[in-house]
């Protein structure tokens, strides 16, 4: 029988497969190192900032940006909005987004590793390894033509839902009990 508008394939549900392993494998993998490794305490490059800390606050307010950018966008580009924002303006914006992830992730994991002794930090952790492995799996989901509909949107929903939970937890956190610093 073959599969119609209402009765989805199922090739088109293990096209996922390989995009979703991939994703929680990459999750799984920062977990563990973040564990498994002894963190170093030393704070990686904070160049134009006064500390490591309000490095990686003001670097993931600017992805926290971006990302309310990438949801806009996305609308735009489903035609949700009514109004038409340049392709570019998404691939870039999340482009950009992810570049200012990296230092924080980098030293989150090199030199403080996954922790878990505090909540915060605890669901700081577990959403940075989350928010990669999601992020993983969109980029490999999103030049696949046989996923379901419901893929991009979904996993582009869970990476911004991650982003702002680790926005919430570190910046917003920092900028609320330290002060806003440079």
């Amino acid at each position: 029988m073959s599969a119609t508008m209402h009765e989805p394939s199922p090739t088109r549900f293990t096209s996922l497969l390989v995009p979703l392993l991939a994703g929680g494998l990459v999750m799984v993998a920062l977990g563990v190192y973040g564990r498994a490794h002894t963190p170093t305490g030393f704070a990686v490059g904070p160049a134009g900032f006064s500390a490591a800390l309000p490095m990686k606050s003001w670097l993931t307010t600017g992805a926290f940006v971006l990302a309310f950018v990438q949801v806009v966008s996305a609308l735009s580009m489903w035609g949700r909005l009514g109004v038409a924002i340049p392709p570019g303006v998404h691939r870039w914006s999340g482009r950009l987004a992810f570049v200012l992830t990296i230092p924080v992730a980098f030293h989150c994991l090199y030199a403080l590793g996954l922790q878990y002794d505090v909540p915060r930090v605890l669901a700081h952790s577990l959403l940075g390894c989350f928010f990669y492995g999601v992020f993983t799996a969109k980029m490999l989901a999103l030049p696949k033509r046989d996923t379901p509909g419901w893929t991009l949107p979904v996993l582009g929903g869970l990476a911004f839902t991650a982003l702002v939970g680790l926005w919430l937890t570190s910046s917003f956190w920092f900028f609320t009990t330290i002060g806003v610093k440079l």
